[in-house]
């Protein structure tokens, strides 16, 4: 299989022509290579229109959902960024290339793990990756903000205040918030008065967040 062919196509059919114009983005979704971040069984479809399992009853999110979210975050290459959930890494990966620093927290051991060592072998050592698998921990990576961005890929009942204290003035925080079985997707701006704007997306499905101002495990 020739994963570059697919990538490029996955990219112009369900990116470019959804209406994704971020040229960083766009441009960070050729580059990174999706199959090495979904299980042998799945790569051949790594580059379709759908989410995917990753195992522990987790998943890698559809290609323009990661995309949207993505883009959302408006970023310049300058930003410390925070996201919740590291998953397969895919993610991840992208904020790496965008932004300056990342830090990512994620409750499963062996997905963190298994991220950690595709970063790794694409040399995104920009990176750092907390494994918050005790019942109780809290959200997010106090001593580390403010951050500039946050992006959550777990889908939250309401939005949890401990992120927005950790987000810097001028920051931006996307998250999907709703139900256990369907959320909205939110963009939170942090003014430099400290008040947050509200921006509705669209509606998508999320695993839940799990801790602290999510769900119980």
């Amino acid at each position: 299989m020739n994963f570059e062919i697919m990538r490029r196509k996955m990219v112009q059919d369900q990116i470019v022509s959804r209406g994704i114009r971020d040229r960083r983005v766009i441009d960070a979704m050729l580059r990174i290579p999706r199959h090495i971040f979904v299980q042998e069984a799945f790569a051949a479809q790594a580059y379709n229109d759908k989410a995917l399992p990753i195992g522990e009853k987790q998943t890698i999110s559809q290609p323009y959902v990661v995309a949207l979210m993505t883009e959302k975050l408006a970023l310049t290459g300058t930003e410390k960024v925070l996201e919740i959930g590291t998953g397969s890494g895919y993610q991840t990966a992208l904020l790496a290339t965008l932004a300056d620093r990342v830090f990512s927290a994620e409750r499963i051991r062996p997905l963190a793990l298994r991220a950690r060592k595709c970063l790794d072998s694409l040399k995104l050592f920009n990176v750092q990756l907390r494994i918050n698998d005790n019942e109780g921990s809290p959200i997010g990576w106090e001593e580390e903000a403010p951050f500039d961005a946050v992006i959550v890929t777990a889908g939250a009942p309401e939005v949890p205040t401990i992120l927005t204290d950790q987000l810097a003035k001028g920051g931006r925080l996307v998250i999907p918030v709703g139900t256990d079985s369907e959320q909205q997707l939110l963009i939170i701006v942090k003014d430099e008065a400290g008040d947050l704007l509200y921006e509705p997306s669209v509606m998508c499905r999320f695993v839940p967040l799990i801790g602290r101002q999510g769900w119980q495990a």
